[in-house]
C-alpha cells in the first residue's frame, strides 16, 4: 500500500524547540521508527533523557552538542550526522545559532518512551 502523509504533527517540547514528526507515532500511528525535523533556538537545551530508541541526528545548519557519560559531550556541525544508542543518559544542545536538524528514532520516539529528567 502507498500512504501520502499531508503534513507533519507538532509535538510540544521544552524551550522554544519546534519538532515536527513526518512519520512516526505521533503523526502516522508508525511505530517502527518516526523522522522528524527539528529547529531549535541559539542556546536552547533540553533536559537529560534516557530514551528507549536509538536516534541518528542530521545536522542541517547550525551545530547539535550531545552531552553523555557523566560530563563527555560532541558536537555535530552542518552537514555531519550522530548517533544515540537507546539506553544512553544524554541532552542535546545548540550553541549561539542555534540548528535545525533531521532526527530519526528506531524505535519511534513517543513521549513515554524519551524518560526526560524532571
Amino acid at each position: 500500500m502507498v500512504e501520502l502523509y499531508s503534513e507533519p504533527s507538532r509535538i510540544p517540547v521544552p524551550g522554544n524547540k519546534i519538532i515536527n514528526e513526518y512519520i512516526g507515532v505521533v503523526s502516522t500511528g508508525e511505530s517502527r521508527l518516526s523522522v522528524a525535523r527539528m529547529m531549535a533556538p541559539s542556546g536552547w537545551s533540553e533536559p537529560f533523557q534516557t530514551p528507549e530508541f536509538d536516534e541518528f541526528t542530521i545536522v542541517l545548519s547550525g551545530a547539535v552538542t550531545v552531552d553523555y557519560d557523566d560530563g563527555k559531550s560532541i558536537t555535530a556541525h552542518c552537514g555531519e550526522s550522530v548517533k544515540v544508542v537507546a539506553g544512553e543518559r544524554i541532552r542535546y544542545s545548540t550553541g549561539e545559532d542555534g540548528a535545525e536538524y533531521i532526527a530519526v528514532c528506531l524505535p519511534a520516539f513517543t513521549p513515554e518512551t524519551v524518560h526526560r529528567d524532571e
